[in-house]
């Protein structure tokens, strides 16, 4: 690619934003979301032959959907029409319709209907493309920030088929950066040497996965500084008004503050939990992170005692994920005060590992043989099944026997805390005991 100067502001405003200029028009100018896009896939192979079906990309501000849909019409043969769903209403729809029909009619061409933010349609609205999408007449490519399973009605997602697109990573952002700031057409046209690194990655960083504000950014800073020979970071950060905080997410910082927000769930503060968790979302760290790694400690860290607390993470996931930023962060701040407020018991965790441990030491002994199933007469005959007891047929559900293999008879790898839930399961658990003994539970 050559790269030459130009400082002036004629040539870096070009006519339109540079967000828009530099829109791919193909798939190999397409930067991320290789994962439905990559040669061979399916919806590759679908352009590539010309056989697009109905579909609706799902995914956040700013990772391709607008895009990938104007894609969709450069590289196949049909008439594209855009709306927006929040500009239009069924009467709109309707004179779409008849068009269609006359494209199909008159010239043998399909239409392709690009409705934006399809998850601002009501249930009548979106009614009306059913049929049409059925027939075939239209070929609808819907674009919306929200769960269609949620916002989009179930008849017409069963008609067409989801895509689920995902934020940019930051080394995608950087390579839209870098191609736009040098592109001497639709770009800035500017030399590799204006932006430096450091401040191509905290455009980046502080974009959240959106390339539309990553451009956006870039822009603004370019004109804001054109008349320097570089522009570094605390340039960036003058220019879009966002600080670049202490944090590399492939570095050490990245490993401290996760650890220091883990600690703090373990050491019960929330406060701590709180300040670490807002410390790695401004720095740009990907929520999705944030959320597994609370799916993790609900799992290792309290475990039966407060079961709620995986629910709690599970449900902070799903709600972020259905609002997205910022209005999604509310669940993350929420889950991070319930487990770090949990009673804490890592016994379940300490079991996983001593059950493994087993495994890989004593290998893998036989099932015995009265626990065995024994579906057909065969197996029967040999004894298998010979000897079970139902639990349900005794009192309270519950009988002693034996459930592990021989060479492990007695053998213990879960033993609770009398923290929270777990002391309930801790006093059944020695109840049962008892009872295996022969003697009568408490």
């Amino acid at each position: 690619m050559d790269l030459f100067e130009s400082n002036t502001r004629e040539d870096m405003e070009g006519s339109g934003p540079l967000a828009d200029r530099m829109r791919p028009q193909s798939l190999s100018q397409l930067i991320g979301q290789e994962h439905i896009t990559r040669e061979g896939s399916l919806l590759h192979q679908a352009i590539a032959h010309d056989r697009v079906f109905s579909m609706i990309l799902w995914g956040p501000p700013g990772c391709g959907k607008t895009t990938l849909a104007g894609i969709i019409a450069n590289e196949t043969q049909c008439d594209f029409i855009r709306i927006s769903a929040v500009l239009s209403g069924v009467k709109e729809v309707r004179r779409i319709i008849e068009k269609a029909g006359e494209v199909r009619r008159l010239y043998k061409r399909r239409t392709l209907l690009f409705v934006d933010e399809i998850h601002r349609f009501n249930k009548a609205q979106q009614d009306a493309f059913l049929h049409h999408v059925e027939t075939g007449l239209i070929t609808l490519v819907g674009a919306t920030t929200e769960n269609p399973s949620f916002e989009v009605i179930p008849a017409l997602v069963s008609r067409c088929r989801v895509f689920a697109l995902k934020s940019l990573e930051s080394d995608d952002i950087i390579k839209i950066l870098e191609r736009a700031a040098a592109d001497p057409e639709k770009g800035l046209g500017i030399s590799e040497e204006f932006f430096s690194q450091e401040a191509l990655e905290h455009i980046a960083r502080v974009s959240d996965g959106d390339a539309r504000t990553a451009l956006t950014n870039l822009e603004t800073a370019a004109i804001h500084f054109q008349g320097q020979e570089t522009i570094s970071s605390a340039d960036v950060e003058t220019a879009v008004e966002k600080k670049s905080l202490l944090y590399d997410k492939a570095g050490e910082e990245h490993y401290n503050l996760i650890s220091a927000f883990i600690k703090s769930m373990r050491g019960s503060d929330p406060d701590a939990a709180m300040y670490w968790m807002e410390r790695m979302l401004a720095a740009g760290e990907d929520p999705y992170y944030m959320i597994r790694r609370m799916i993790r400690f609900a799992t290792e860290d309290i475990g039966l005692a407060d079961p709620g607390a995986l629910t709690m993470a599970l449900n902070a996931g799903e709600s972020f994920r259905i609002l997205g930023r910022p209005e999604g962060d509310g669940s993350l701040f929420q889950a991070a005060v319930y487990l770090a407020t949990a009673p804490k018991s890592n016994s379940v965790y300490a079991a996983q590992k001593q059950v493994r441990q087993t495994v890989e030491d004593k290998g893998y002994a036989p099932v015995p043989l009265h626990i065995r199933n024994a579906p057909t007469g065969l197996m029967k005959k040999m004894n298998y099944g010979k000897g079970y007891r139902y639990a349900h047929d005794h009192k309270d559900g519950f009988i002693p026997q034996s459930y592990l293999p021989d060479n492990l008879e007695g053998t213990r790898f879960y033993f609770p805390t009398d923290r929270g839930y777990e002391n309930t399961v801790k006093q059944r658990l020695e109840a049962w005991l008892e009872l295996k003994k022969g003697k009568p539970g408490k």
